[in-house]
């Protein structure tokens, strides 16, 4: 049943979302097409919903029986890790910070993998060449600052300081994720698994390898960053948005969706725009027990680089709006990630607002945001 903000349009397809938010009826379509699936019990689409390769991005699938691992995409376990770091904003000089930046799209030696694995007591089986890189697309790792508390006692409560630095690094499982799809696509020609099958229990198995690596990813992504900068830092949140779980008897697919029953939730907007740090609340069933994972785009890549080039040259797109610094050496992915790419991240939270399912936090504005060192 359809409940304040949200509008159905299938009899078990839901799109969370105010007339206010622009979504594309592309989009649209490919909500629908899933709700046909076999199986297929309860699609939900998001503020952030857009159109992916066939399957819309910011959405949640519910089967009983089958799992649809293309639902789930190629870059399984893919999420965010938000961080408390220990430096000082007033002490956080970006032309400073930005020099000891490391590389986080080349490799890590042998040894170092070894190192970095043993020092954060994750298994010697995570160790693959791609351990601890940011990755392509829109992986980021960024740091902020506090922009606005909007609920100083859920602030306190989770000991968050205005005075600190903090870190937001969204990756992925790197080849991992995509090795498992294409592994999937070539044995089966249906598109679904049983998932108490044998075959379906091997997939789950090769999918929770995959969610645990990229979340050991993200926290030695996160830990080169703070080694080069000689400081440490605690772990407020880690959330995947590709990913297949169960959840009183269903499978929730959730493809480019936040978990809100997880505890708190981080939702960037793009990388000149804000974040916001949230509570789930409210009828979480309601969302498929989830949340927008960020403000989704609105241009396709192959589109936007066109839109933009006559308005900006390479060199405009490093610093933006907000004053943050974006350090990317791909003039292509400079285009394609701009701020003008994506929808209004304000928008997005607002809708989520309006429909009870969060409690706003706090506000963060980036500092500097690493995409990729070199081309």
């Amino acid at each position: 049943m359809a409940t304040k903000n949200t509008t159905q349009i299938h009899v078990n397809v839901n799109i969370v979302a105010s007339p206010n938010s622009w979504i594309e009826g592309e989009a649209i379509a490919q909500l629908e097409n899933t709700a046909d699936l076999p199986d297929m019990v309860k699609v939900t689409g998001l503020p952030d919903l857009h159109p992916g390769r066939g399957t819309p991005i910011g959405a949640v699938f519910e089967t009983e029986n089958l799992l649809y691992p293309h639902l789930i995409g190629n870059d399984i376990g893919c999420g965010m890790m938000f961080m408390q770091t220990d430096l000082a904003v007033h002490k956080f000089k970006l032309d400073k910070v930005i020099k000891k930046i490391p590389d986080l799209q080349a490799p890590m030696t042998d040894g170092q993998r070894v190192d970095v694995l043993g020092r954060l007591s994750l298994p010697m089986a995570f160790n693959q060449r791609a351990l601890g890189t940011v990755g392509g697309g829109n992986h980021f790792a960024e740091f902020l600052k506090l922009e606005e508390i909007q609920d100083q006692g859920l602030f306190e409560a989770h000991s968050l300081n205005s005075k600190q630095v903090c870190l937001l690094v969204h990756s992925g499982s790197r080849g991992l994720g995509e090795a498992i799809l294409q592994a999937h696509l070539e044995q089966f020609s249906e598109p679904a698994i049983v998932a108490n099958s044998a075959h379906g229990v091997a997939y789950l198995e090769r999918h929770d390898h995959a969610v645990d690596w990229a979340v050991a990813n993200r926290k030695i992504i996160a830990e080169r960053l703070l080694t080069e900068l000689r400081t440490s830092g605690r772990q407020i949140l880690d959330i995947c948005h590709n990913s297949v779980s169960s959840r009183a008897g269903r499978y929730l697919h959730r493809k480019g969706a936040a978990p809100s029953d997880q505890g708190l939730v981080i939702i960037p907007g793009s990388r000149g725009s804000l974040s916001y740090l949230v509570q789930p609340t409210g009828d979480l069933k309601s969302a498929s027990y989830s949340l927008a994972h960020g403000a989704g785009r609105k241009w396709k890549r192959s589109e936007t680089r066109g839109r933009l080039a006559n308005r900006y040259k390479v060199q405009d797109l490093k610093t933006t709006a907000l004053g943050s610094r974006v350090i990317c050496q791909d003039r292509a992915l400079l285009y394609e990630e701009a701020p003008e790419a994506y929808k209004n991240i304000h928008q997005v939270i607002a809708d989520l607002q309006d429909a009870g399912l969060i409690k706003q936090i706090a506000v963060y504005r980036p500092l500097i945001t690493f995409k990729k060192a070199t081309s």
